[in-house]
């Protein structure tokens, strides 16, 4: 069987990496030498050469290295694959618009999302076209009262090795270990199973028997909630929610789009999702998306949104102190200028703006903010608050 070895030039003392039964065919791509297997005396020979060692591997035929892309054609490059992702979409999904660019933003920004809507708005179904067309692995976990940590997680289990006869643990991977996660109706299990999600969000790997087990690249959780029916629900505490960078609200569709998925649905023309973006393209994207630089300003105006909602600071507008019980936390801020930065690059930008951090606002601090029982009695909830913050706020 045909193995890479280390070689050395007999000209210019150069090492490279090649194919052992290539040898014969290949020459130096230096100097055009003869190569030969690295052995006790042509170490020796070489450590009396210059230092001009290189590190690569030869492949026949390789083509020469392509210069890197510009950050404009990277974020074009985007652009282009959040384009292509919608039209594939609409393929099975009528509507929906904002819901899938916020769901999208959230991916480019490596952060995970809460849907909250009433059962029939196809959460399900899109989350999982949308792992088809981002050529990802696709688990759905249905959350119910009895389901355990280990159902999610993974477990060991005792096996008996054929060739030593002896019993051994070995570890069951759990549905956790996917790219994508859909955890449906995530309110409808205890406390201690929902828990069991926190370390897979947060460190991307899971820890069993002393064992971390790291999750594969890229991990997204996308869970579903029902507003509606909360007998028998467990509502997710404050802590667990702010581990969501998004919190994004599936409405009703209108009546042209009820219309189109009545044909739809009735009529099977559905169309067949196709792959339009890798999971390297989406890491690639990913570290793109944090270069991007943000200027002092909108980091102070993101700063000023979050902490306006604090009722300890001197300068808390009057009506955050009459409606609202707390505040949003530092990992807004955070969470603020990540997803800004997101929505920027599928606008081909360069830069983040403050209309880039208001776009965000909602989304981003809408599960973060609680209002108190005056803000209920009048019939406002944190969005209304957000809109009001955002109008009194000077963007810069």
């Amino acid at each position: 069987m045909s193995s890479k070895i280390n070689v050395v030039c007999e000209s210019c003392k150069a090492e490279f990496r090649a194919m052992d039964d290539e040898l014969s065919q290949l020459a130096c791509p230096k100097c055009k030498g003869k190569l030969a297997p690295k052995d006790a005396g042509q170490q020796q020979s070489r450590d009396n050469a210059p230092a001009q060692s290189v590190s690569v591997s030869i492949e026949k035929d390789s083509p020469a290295p392509q210069n890197p892309k510009k950050v404009e054609e990277q974020l074009a490059d985007i652009s282009s694959s959040f384009a292509k992702l919608n039209s594939e979409l609409s393929k099975v999904i009528v509507g929906q618009k904002e819901v899938i660019e916020e769901i999208i933003v959230a991916i480019f920004a490596n952060g995970h999302c809460l849907l909250e809507g009433v059962p029939g708005l196809a959460k399900t179904l899109l989350i999982s076209s949308l792992s088809k067309a981002m050529s990802l692995s696709f688990k759905r976990i249905q959350f119910t009262p009895d389901l355990m940590p280990s159902d999610i997680t993974g477990t060991e289990i005792i096996q008996e090795n054929p060739q030593t006869n002896a019993r051994e643990f070995r570890f069951v991977h759990g549905p956790i270990f996917a790219n994508v996660v859909l955890a449906d109706e995530i309110n409808r299990t205890p406390p201690k199973t929902q828990a069991s999600m926190l370390e897979a969000m947060q460190e991307k790997q899971v820890s069993v028997g002393g064992r971390m087990h790291p999750l594969p690249k890229p991990f997204f959780v996308l869970a579903t909630q029902n507003p509606l029916e909360q007998e028998g629900t467990y509502p997710l505490p404050e802590a667990q929610q702010d581990r969501f960078l998004f919190k994004i609200h599936v409405g009703y569709p209108s009546e042209a789009e009820e219309k189109k998925i009545i044909e739809m649905v009735s009529g099977q023309k559905f169309g067949d999702i196709q792959p339009v973006i890798s999971a390297e393209q989406i890491l690639a994207a990913q570290k793109l998306v944090t270069g991007i630089p943000v200027a002092e300003t909108v980091v102070q105006y993101a700063t000023k949104l979050v902490r306006s909602t604090r009722l300890n600071q001197s300068d808390t507008p009057d009506f955050i102190k009459k409606w609202v019980a707390w505040g949003c936390g530092p990992r807004a801020s955070i969470a603020l200028v990540s997803a800004a930065k997101a929505v920027a690059a599928l606008g081909k930008k360069s830069f983040v703006s403050c209309d880039d951090i208001a776009r965000v606002a909602h989304p981003v601090m809408r599960h973060r903010l609680a209002v108190n029982y005056a803000a209920r009695a009048e019939g406002l909830n944190s969005d209304a608050i957000i809109d009001k913050l955002l109008a009194t706020l000077q963007k810069h």
